[in-house]
């Protein structure tokens, strides 16, 4: 009876199964990832290369570089949505660096309400992006918000904020900054728990002030969660998009103030129904992520490697 059992292929398969389990369980999640990944890039790589303008429907006509050449030659929006990513994304993930890294010191050191306090840290993540582009909207109306009421009541003159050319970056910037922080503060006070006393104690005794132990002893510890901090939200911030068109709506504003990469990508597909162009501006967005991630990679690889 046993060698029949053991000659049963259903029993092989299910003794096969029990020896590849984490296998056989997540390889439906991983096909799944996988088609969600590969379908819609290979489609949007698609659609790049074609005339697909007004309806994807319609019979497309191949025609090559010619989405690319457009977008790159269309110098009244596309590079200045390329200048404002990149000011929007150094601007935010360099603030949010500094103030997470202090922030993280302070929470490091023990003292009454500690936890309390880590929790409130947190609440700015708790609501979605477009929910706090809604609320922030709201605080920086120009005739009622609560922004302008203060300043008021400073003697100073109200600002249009959101609704101004020159200010609406910088708003959006400031409002970015409020609600990641927080996730700069989680990364860096995750590592800062984890680094050894030893340093610390030898610092005490050769008489280092917090100067020279932040600089020599914490600083480069903490490199690797200092780059792997910037890294995922470097890929965030360059990517945003609910939170500004939430609260500038299509094109970045009437005069595209705010419009990123992001805004002219989808303003291109479905305001102005160009599939083709917009896709091109999608792939090139996708392959600055790519060569930044690599950029960052690399710099993470390397400084381990030093430390």
């Amino acid at each position: 009876m046993t060698t029949a059992s053991a000659t049963n292929p259903g029993t092989r398969l299910w003794a096969w199964a029990n020896r590849h389990t984490k296998w056989v369980l997540s390889l439906p999640a991983a096909v799944f990832v996988l088609l969600m990944l590969i379908v819609p890039l290979g489609y949007t790589i698609y659609l790049s290369f074609m005339d697909a303008f007004g309806s994807v429907r319609k019979p497309l006509k191949f025609v090559g570089f010619d989405n690319y050449v457009y977008i790159f030659t269309n110098g009244e929006r596309f590079w200045p949505a390329v200048w404002r990513t990149f000011i929007y994304s150094v601007a935010t993930v360099g603030i949010e660096l500094v103030l997470g890294l202090a922030i993280a010191l302070l929470l490091r050191q023990a003292f009454r309400g500690q936890s309390f306090v880590r929790s409130v840290i947190l609440l700015p993540l708790v609501a979605t992006p477009v929910a706090v582009g809604m609320a922030w909207l709201l605080i920086f109306e120009p005739t009622i918000g609560v922004a302008n009421q203060f300043m008021r009541m400073l003697g100073l003159p109200a600002q249009d904020w959101l609704a101004s050319p020159s200010q609406a970056l910088p708003t959006l910037i400031f409002i970015d900054v409020w609600q990641w922080t927080p996730i700069m503060v989680v990364i860096l006070l995750s590592g800062l728990v984890v680094l050894p006393e030893e340093p610390y104690e030898a610092a005490q005794v050769d008489g280092a002030g917090p100067v020279q132990v932040f600089r020599f002893i914490t600083l480069p510890m903490l490199a690797p969660a200092i780059i792997t901090a910037v890294l995922l939200r470097s890929i965030d911030a360059i990517k945003t998009f609910d939170m500004i068109y939430a609260t500038k709506g299509p094109g970045g504003g009437t005069q595209h103030e705010a419009e990123t990469l992001n805004i002219l990508a989808y303003d291109l597909s479905f305001n102005y129904s160009e599939y083709g162009r917009g896709s091109a501006l999608l792939v090139f967005f996708f392959i600055v992520i790519l060569f930044i991630v690599y950029l960052l990679a690399k710099l993470r690889e390397r400084w381990g490697a030093v430390l």
